[in-house]
């Protein structure tokens, strides 16, 4: 799954959003391990409870994606590897796709009437 993981030279651009793990109490679940399960989630689409037991607890990994969702670390780590990105010129910073993927609605949707189709 290394396709679903950070590259080493990502994880250097945001490592110190994180704060060293205490010395003391319960020992703190790895950060990079957390953020990849995150990315395993947001690229695959599959529900919570399907992460992998690789990226850890599917309920810690949740926990701590609404908490930095809330928080802001999640757009502070999305702002630093775009910029990664664009310093690297791997993609232009004025140039944005939007999935051209859809769904075919009911005729019904449209305004047609219900039950016309097929009728003359």
């Amino acid at each position: 799954m290394a396709r679903h993981r950070l590259t080493d030279d990502q994880w250097v651009l945001i490592a110190d959003i994180f704060p060293p793990p205490a010395h003391t109490g319960r020992p703190r679940v790895d950060r990079r391990m957390v953020v990849d399960g995150i990315l395993w989630i947001m690229r695959t689409g599959a529900p919570w409870r399907d992460l992998p037991d690789e990226f850890g607890k599917w309920g810690t990994v949740y926990d701590l994606f609404t908490t930095w969702n809330s928080d802001g670390t999640l757009d502070e780590i999305l702002d630093r590897l775009q910029a990664g990105f664009v310093d690297a010129e791997a993609i232009d910073e004025q140039l944005w796709c939007v999935d051209g993927t859809n769904i075919r609605a009911a005729r019904c949707a449209a305004g047609a009437k219900k039950g016309a189709v097929g009728r003359s």
